[in-house]
């Protein structure tokens, strides 16, 4: 594993920017998370869990032939027991994917009961509600390489 003032020599502008604009990407599709047979949600990402999902997304990139530019990113989000799918993201769709993200967020759990309640009891307003969900702090993400054998990473943040 890398040190600090190695992880600053390999420190890449154009995938800072890269990653700047993947967030972009991630939050524009966690806007309209498929949660439900037929419910869509907006998934709010606070800024701290940005920042989170940046640094690891650099961090495991910068070992990777063709850095970020490489990334399949899927997004996966945690409800109770049970991780839905929605969205996947080549990172840069020129470039061969080298590696395979898979990013697992969760939803605050002090929210969703009062939330799952309300639209129990009156599913017709689910749609106009426009259900705005915030994410919790904590998410994980495995890395997958696709030109080696490797096990996968985990990685709990």
């Amino acid at each position: 594993e890398a040190s600090l003032p190695d992880l600053e020599l390999l420190h890449d502008p154009e995938d800072e920017l890269l990653c700047a604009h993947l967030l972009d990407v991630v939050r524009a599709t966690l806007g309209q998370a498929p949660l439900g047979a037929k419910r869509r949600c907006r998934l709010l990402m606070p800024e701290p869990l940005a920042a989170q999902v940046r640094t690891e997304l650099l961090r495991l990139a910068c070992s990777e032939p063709c850095g970020l530019r490489g990334a399949l990113l899927d997004l996966c989000v945690e409800r109770g027991r049970a991780c839905h799918d929605v969205g996947h993201i080549a990172v840069d769709p020129a470039v061969v994917p080298t590696f395979q993200l898979t990013l697992v967020l969760r939803l605050d759990s002090r929210l969703w009961p009062k939330i799952q309640g309300l639209l129990a009891a009156a599913p017709a307003l689910a749609p106009a509600f426009g259900q705005a969900l915030k994410l919790a702090p904590g998410f994980r993400v495995i890395k997958k390489k696709l030109y080696s054998s490797e096990q996968l990473l985990i990685e709990e943040c």
